[in-house]
């Protein structure tokens, strides 16, 4: 009976950091106005607070309270190559995906065909898909994918608002990404897609995703949300 109520206890106070209810940084009730309010011991709330700073969701400065820890960003790479839903299931967040576009391109673009490493005269159609992706309820990213059509085929919008990934493999293996990082503003366009400030700081992430054996599998312009997005790559020094 006393460890579902320091579990209740927790469940509720991490849902009020998630929901913002609780900021990043901000201090906690006292023990005592806790245990008032859930009409629980001081022993409970101290034990719900307990597992909270485990999962490095609380912290306690001895003397001072207990604080909203900073939350670090997502580190992208930590866990080698990975899509969306699966970084997210690492971090232990819930994700979501709102598809805002998926059509045939009429007309694709010099850069698409030259990444897709494909000729203007190829009879093979590229797909052009648009997500929006969230972890919890915060938008996270814009993606803007380009696929060969033979990896979609026969799908729908309805089909990509989980692991574009999982659908790849189905028809050819993921190996590696090549990224090309760059730091810019958010434009209104992105700011009001991502529900941020324009001029906030952004990451835009092209990326060329390929099979071992070289070949393109997808092209992706990606927008992230510097606040809450970190790249890590390695890099090989090549000596003269």
């Amino acid at each position: 009976m006393q460890e579902a109520k320091f579990k209740r206890v927790a469940a509720v106070l991490k849902q009020r950091v998630e929901d913002g209810i609780y900021g990043t940084k901000q201090k906690l009730p006292s023990e005592y106005d806790l245990a008032d309010e859930f009409k629980v011991s001081r022993l409970t709330v101290r034990k719900a607070i307990e597992s909270l700073i485990e999962a490095h969701i609380l912290v306690k400065s001895r003397g001072k309270g207990t604080y909203v820890m900073d939350t670090p960003k997502v580190e992208s790479g930590r866990l080698g190559l990975q899509g969306f839903t699966e970084a997210s299931e690492a971090y232990g967040k819930k994700s979501h995906t709102e598809v805002l576009l998926f059509q045939k391109v009429l007309h694709p673009s010099d850069e698409v065909l030259q990444a897709l490493q494909m000729k203007t005269a190829t009879k093979e159609s590229i797909y052009e898909l648009v997500r929006r992706r969230y972890w919890n309820d915060d938008p996270m990213t814009i993606e803007q994918i380009y696929i060969p059509e033979t990896l979609v085929a026969g799908k729908s919008a309805d089909d990509f608002t989980g692991s574009l990934f999982a659908i790849i493999e189905q028809h050819e293996p993921i190996m590696y990404s090549n990224q090309e990082i760059e730091a810019m503003l958010t434009d209104k366009r992105i700011g009001g897609l991502m529900k941020i400030p324009v001029d906030s700081p952004l990451l835009k992430v092209q990326s060329i995703t390929y099979t071992a054996d070289a070949k393109p599998i997808f092209f992706d312009n990606s927008y992230y949300r510097a606040d809450k997005y970190r790249f890590k790559t390695t890099l090989v020094r090549n000596k003269l």
